[in-house]
Protein backbone atom coordinates (compact mmCIF):
# COMPACT_ATOMS: atom_id res chain seq x y z
CA UNK A 1 0.00 0.00 0.00
CA UNK A 2 1.49 3.41 -0.91
CA UNK A 3 0.43 6.83 0.07
CA UNK A 4 0.11 9.47 -2.62
CA UNK A 5 -0.86 13.33 -2.50
CA UNK A 6 -2.75 12.44 0.45
CA UNK A 7 -4.64 9.46 -1.18
CA UNK A 8 -4.36 5.73 0.23
CA UNK A 9 -3.60 3.93 -3.41
CA UNK A 10 -3.39 0.41 -3.68
CA UNK A 11 -2.84 -2.06 -6.30
CA UNK A 12 -6.01 -4.02 -6.93
CA UNK A 13 -5.64 -5.36 -10.53
CA UNK A 14 -1.92 -6.28 -12.00
CA UNK A 15 -1.04 -5.46 -15.14
CA UNK A 16 -1.44 -9.44 -16.37
CA UNK A 17 -5.08 -9.27 -14.73
CA UNK A 18 -5.90 -6.14 -16.49
CA UNK A 19 -4.74 -7.88 -20.12
CA UNK A 20 -6.35 -11.31 -18.72
CA UNK A 21 -9.57 -9.37 -18.34
CA UNK A 22 -9.20 -7.08 -21.48
CA UNK A 23 -8.66 -10.05 -23.88
CA UNK A 24 -11.44 -12.12 -22.03
CA UNK A 25 -14.01 -9.19 -22.52
CA UNK A 26 -12.84 -8.79 -26.35
CA UNK A 27 -12.92 -12.51 -27.19
CA UNK A 28 -16.59 -13.03 -25.16
CA UNK A 29 -17.98 -10.02 -27.49
CA UNK A 30 -16.64 -11.07 -31.07
CA UNK A 31 -17.78 -15.48 -30.19
CA UNK A 32 -21.28 -13.49 -29.38
CA UNK A 33 -21.59 -11.52 -32.26
CA UNK A 34 -19.80 -14.17 -34.84
CA UNK A 35 -21.69 -16.78 -33.38
CA UNK A 36 -25.11 -15.12 -33.81
CA UNK A 37 -23.80 -14.61 -37.57
CA UNK A 38 -23.48 -17.71 -37.93
CA UNK A 39 -26.71 -19.49 -36.70
CA UNK A 40 -28.72 -16.35 -37.75
CA UNK A 41 -27.01 -14.93 -40.91
CA UNK A 42 -27.03 -11.59 -39.61
CA UNK A 43 -25.50 -9.53 -42.74
CA UNK A 44 -22.52 -7.71 -41.35
CA UNK A 45 -20.17 -9.90 -42.42
CA UNK A 46 -19.57 -12.98 -44.82
CA UNK A 47 -20.10 -16.47 -43.32
CA UNK A 48 -16.85 -17.47 -43.97
CA UNK A 49 -15.46 -14.38 -42.31
CA UNK A 50 -17.25 -14.57 -39.32
CA UNK A 51 -16.76 -19.26 -38.59
CA UNK A 52 -12.54 -18.27 -39.16
CA UNK A 53 -12.52 -14.86 -36.53
CA UNK A 54 -14.96 -17.23 -34.13
CA UNK A 55 -12.27 -20.16 -34.62
CA UNK A 56 -9.39 -17.80 -33.94
CA UNK A 57 -11.02 -16.54 -30.69
CA UNK A 58 -12.08 -19.75 -29.13
CA UNK A 59 -8.84 -20.40 -28.11
CA UNK A 60 -7.34 -17.22 -27.15
CA UNK A 61 -10.65 -17.12 -25.11
CA UNK A 62 -10.33 -20.90 -23.32
CA UNK A 63 -6.73 -19.93 -22.75
CA UNK A 64 -7.15 -16.61 -21.03
CA UNK A 65 -9.56 -18.48 -18.90
CA UNK A 66 -8.39 -21.57 -18.00
CA UNK A 67 -4.66 -20.57 -18.30
CA UNK A 68 -4.09 -16.90 -17.58
CA UNK A 69 -6.29 -16.45 -14.64
CA UNK A 70 -6.11 -19.37 -12.55
CA UNK A 71 -2.23 -18.53 -12.74
CA UNK A 72 -3.13 -14.70 -12.18
CA UNK A 73 -5.46 -15.99 -8.81
CA UNK A 74 -3.13 -18.26 -7.29
CA UNK A 75 0.07 -16.38 -7.94
CA UNK A 76 -1.17 -13.47 -6.34
CA UNK A 77 -1.01 -14.97 -3.19
CA UNK A 78 1.82 -15.67 -0.31
CA UNK A 79 2.88 -19.26 1.59
CA UNK A 80 1.67 -22.57 0.54
CA UNK A 81 -1.56 -24.54 -0.79
CA UNK A 82 -2.98 -23.65 1.86
CA UNK A 83 -3.00 -19.99 1.86
CA UNK A 84 -3.48 -20.12 -2.06
CA UNK A 85 -7.18 -22.23 -0.95
CA UNK A 86 -8.11 -20.03 1.40
CA UNK A 87 -7.55 -16.66 -1.19
CA UNK A 88 -9.21 -17.99 -3.57
CA UNK A 89 -12.05 -19.13 -0.97
CA UNK A 90 -12.12 -15.50 0.34
CA UNK A 91 -12.09 -14.00 -2.85
CA UNK A 92 -14.03 -16.04 -5.89
CA UNK A 93 -16.39 -17.94 -3.63
CA UNK A 94 -19.40 -17.02 -2.55
CA UNK A 95 -19.71 -17.83 1.19
CA UNK A 96 -21.63 -16.42 4.41
CA UNK A 97 -20.20 -13.16 4.55
CA UNK A 98 -21.46 -12.70 0.65
CA UNK A 99 -24.98 -13.80 1.62
CA UNK A 100 -24.80 -11.38 4.64
CA UNK A 101 -23.69 -8.70 1.51
CA UNK A 102 -26.59 -9.61 -0.98
CA UNK A 103 -29.57 -9.68 1.38
CA UNK A 104 -27.90 -6.04 2.77
CA UNK A 105 -27.91 -5.13 -1.01
CA UNK A 106 -31.58 -6.33 -1.70
CA UNK A 107 -32.47 -4.23 1.64
CA UNK A 108 -31.09 -1.07 0.27
CA UNK A 109 -32.93 -1.82 -3.03
CA UNK A 110 -36.08 -0.97 -1.00
CA UNK A 111 -34.63 1.78 0.84
CA UNK A 112 -33.69 -0.05 4.10
CA UNK A 113 -29.99 0.44 5.13
CA UNK A 114 -26.69 1.52 3.22
CA UNK A 115 -25.22 -0.54 0.51
CA UNK A 116 -22.71 -2.78 1.50
CA UNK A 117 -18.71 -2.62 1.20
CA UNK A 118 -17.89 -5.29 -1.12
CA UNK A 119 -14.06 -4.25 -1.93
CA UNK A 120 -12.61 -4.99 1.72
CA UNK A 121 -8.81 -4.11 2.30
CA UNK A 122 -6.81 -5.90 5.15
CA UNK A 123 -4.55 -3.03 5.96
CA UNK A 124 -2.15 -4.49 8.58
CA UNK A 125 -1.44 -7.42 6.12
CA UNK A 126 -1.36 -5.28 3.21
CA UNK A 127 -4.05 -7.10 0.40
CA UNK A 128 -7.54 -7.60 0.00
CA UNK A 129 -9.69 -9.90 1.76
CA UNK A 130 -12.16 -9.91 -0.87
CA UNK A 131 -12.94 -7.64 -4.14
CA UNK A 132 -15.67 -8.83 -5.48
CA UNK A 133 -19.55 -7.75 -6.12
CA UNK A 134 -21.19 -10.40 -4.33
CA UNK A 135 -23.25 -11.75 -7.04
CA UNK A 136 -20.41 -11.57 -9.43
CA UNK A 137 -18.95 -14.50 -7.22
CA UNK A 138 -22.44 -16.48 -8.16
CA UNK A 139 -21.68 -15.30 -12.03
CA UNK A 140 -18.32 -16.60 -11.68
CA UNK A 141 -19.00 -20.00 -11.13
CA UNK A 142 -21.79 -20.40 -13.89
CA UNK A 143 -19.91 -18.65 -16.08
CA UNK A 144 -16.87 -21.25 -15.99
CA UNK A 145 -19.94 -23.88 -15.82
CA UNK A 146 -21.25 -22.29 -19.48
CA UNK A 147 -17.88 -21.53 -21.32
CA UNK A 148 -16.75 -25.67 -20.33
CA UNK A 149 -20.89 -26.54 -22.17
CA UNK A 150 -19.84 -24.13 -24.62
CA UNK A 151 -16.29 -25.67 -25.51
CA UNK A 152 -17.83 -29.40 -25.14
CA UNK A 153 -20.35 -28.44 -27.33
CA UNK A 154 -18.46 -26.41 -29.90
CA UNK A 155 -16.05 -29.38 -30.27
CA UNK A 156 -18.64 -31.13 -32.29
CA UNK A 157 -20.22 -28.80 -34.28
CA UNK A 158 -16.54 -28.03 -35.33
CA UNK A 159 -15.45 -31.24 -36.20
CA UNK A 160 -17.61 -34.69 -35.74
CA UNK A 161 -14.81 -36.28 -35.80
CA UNK A 162 -12.10 -34.13 -34.03
CA UNK A 163 -9.57 -36.17 -31.88
CA UNK A 164 -7.07 -35.03 -29.72
CA UNK A 165 -3.34 -37.25 -29.63
CA UNK A 166 -5.52 -39.54 -31.14
CA UNK A 167 -8.14 -39.87 -28.99
CA UNK A 168 -11.84 -39.43 -30.44
CA UNK A 169 -12.74 -36.80 -28.20
CA UNK A 170 -15.70 -35.88 -30.38
CA UNK A 171 -17.21 -39.21 -30.76
CA UNK A 172 -17.04 -39.28 -27.06
CA UNK A 173 -19.05 -36.31 -26.48
CA UNK A 174 -21.69 -37.81 -29.15
CA UNK A 175 -22.06 -40.58 -27.02
CA UNK A 176 -22.65 -38.62 -24.12
CA UNK A 177 -25.51 -36.69 -26.30
CA UNK A 178 -26.84 -40.13 -26.87
CA UNK A 179 -28.01 -40.16 -23.78
CA UNK A 180 -29.67 -37.05 -23.29
CA UNK A 181 -30.84 -36.17 -26.35
CA UNK A 182 -33.59 -38.62 -27.20
CA UNK A 183 -35.53 -37.90 -23.86
CA UNK A 184 -35.70 -34.45 -25.91
CA UNK A 185 -36.27 -35.48 -28.96
CA UNK A 186 -33.42 -34.86 -30.63
CA UNK A 187 -30.55 -36.05 -31.91
CA UNK A 188 -26.87 -35.95 -30.38
CA UNK A 189 -25.82 -33.18 -32.81
CA UNK A 190 -29.19 -31.38 -32.54
CA UNK A 191 -28.62 -31.42 -28.32
CA UNK A 192 -24.97 -29.84 -28.54
CA UNK A 193 -26.24 -27.68 -30.92
CA UNK A 194 -29.54 -26.45 -28.78
CA UNK A 195 -26.95 -26.28 -26.00
CA UNK A 196 -24.14 -24.26 -27.53
CA UNK A 197 -26.91 -21.63 -28.49
CA UNK A 198 -28.28 -21.58 -25.53
CA UNK A 199 -25.07 -20.66 -23.69
CA UNK A 200 -24.57 -18.01 -26.06
CA UNK A 201 -27.76 -16.69 -24.83
CA UNK A 202 -26.76 -17.33 -21.33
CA UNK A 203 -23.58 -15.24 -22.08
CA UNK A 204 -25.56 -12.09 -23.73
CA UNK A 205 -27.55 -11.89 -20.21
CA UNK A 206 -24.56 -12.39 -17.92
CA UNK A 207 -23.14 -9.46 -20.01
CA UNK A 208 -25.74 -7.50 -19.53
CA UNK A 209 -26.26 -8.29 -15.54
CA UNK A 210 -22.09 -7.70 -15.55
CA UNK A 211 -22.06 -4.60 -16.79
CA UNK A 212 -25.15 -3.42 -15.44
CA UNK A 213 -24.04 -3.55 -12.04
CA UNK A 214 -21.34 -1.28 -12.10
CA UNK A 215 -23.47 1.03 -15.21
CA UNK A 216 -26.21 2.12 -12.82
CA UNK A 217 -24.08 3.50 -10.40
CA UNK A 218 -21.73 6.48 -10.81
CA UNK A 219 -20.02 5.45 -7.52
CA UNK A 220 -18.47 2.07 -9.54
CA UNK A 221 -17.31 3.13 -12.10
CA UNK A 222 -14.13 3.61 -10.64
CA UNK A 223 -13.64 -0.08 -11.29
CA UNK A 224 -13.48 0.69 -15.32
CA UNK A 225 -10.81 2.64 -14.77
CA UNK A 226 -9.06 0.17 -12.43
CA UNK A 227 -9.56 -3.07 -14.58
CA UNK A 228 -8.90 -1.46 -18.21
CA UNK A 229 -6.33 0.96 -17.15
CA UNK A 230 -4.52 1.97 -14.03
CA UNK A 231 -5.40 -1.47 -11.99
CA UNK A 232 -5.34 0.83 -8.95
CA UNK A 233 -8.11 1.79 -6.43
CA UNK A 234 -8.37 4.82 -3.98
CA UNK A 235 -9.34 3.72 -0.48
CA UNK A 236 -10.15 6.82 0.66
CA UNK A 237 -13.18 6.50 -1.38
CA UNK A 238 -15.34 4.71 0.60
CA UNK A 239 -17.79 3.51 -1.75
CA UNK A 240 -18.22 0.01 -1.80
CA UNK A 241 -15.10 0.19 0.06
CA UNK A 242 -13.99 -1.17 3.70
CA UNK A 243 -10.34 -0.68 5.09
CA UNK A 244 -9.90 -3.37 8.08
CA UNK A 245 -7.65 -1.95 11.04
CA UNK A 246 -7.18 -4.30 14.38
CA UNK A 247 -10.32 -3.60 15.37
CA UNK A 248 -12.55 -3.67 12.45
CA UNK A 249 -10.07 -6.82 11.71
CA UNK A 250 -11.33 -8.37 14.70
CA UNK A 251 -14.96 -7.99 14.35
CA UNK A 252 -14.98 -9.11 10.78
CA UNK A 253 -13.07 -12.37 11.78
CA UNK A 254 -15.95 -12.46 14.59
CA UNK A 255 -18.57 -12.72 11.89
CA UNK A 256 -17.19 -15.07 9.97
CA UNK A 257 -16.69 -17.30 12.42
CA UNK A 258 -19.69 -17.36 13.67
CA UNK A 259 -21.42 -17.88 10.41
CA UNK A 260 -19.02 -21.61 10.46
CA UNK A 261 -20.10 -22.33 13.96
CA UNK A 262 -24.02 -21.74 12.77
CA UNK A 263 -23.25 -24.06 9.81
CA UNK A 264 -21.17 -26.72 12.15
CA UNK A 265 -24.04 -26.67 14.59
CA UNK A 266 -26.49 -29.90 14.59
CA UNK A 267 -29.49 -29.73 13.31
CA UNK A 268 -32.24 -31.02 16.32
CA UNK A 269 -35.21 -32.66 14.75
Amino acid sequence: MKTRKNETVVERYTVLDRAAHTIHAFAMVLLILTGLKIYAGWDFMSFHNARALHMIMVPILLAVNWIIIPYNIFSSSKGGVRNKIEHFMDHYIFGPEDAKRTVAILKNFFGKGEYPAFSIYDKEEGHYKTKLHPVMKILIVLEGTALFLIAVSGIVLYKLDWALFGLPVASWILSIGDLIGPALGLSSLQFFRLLHLLMTYWFVFELVIHVGILEFDPHVWKYYKAIFWTGKEDLSDKHFVKVLNKSSKKTYQDNERSWSDAEKAPVKD
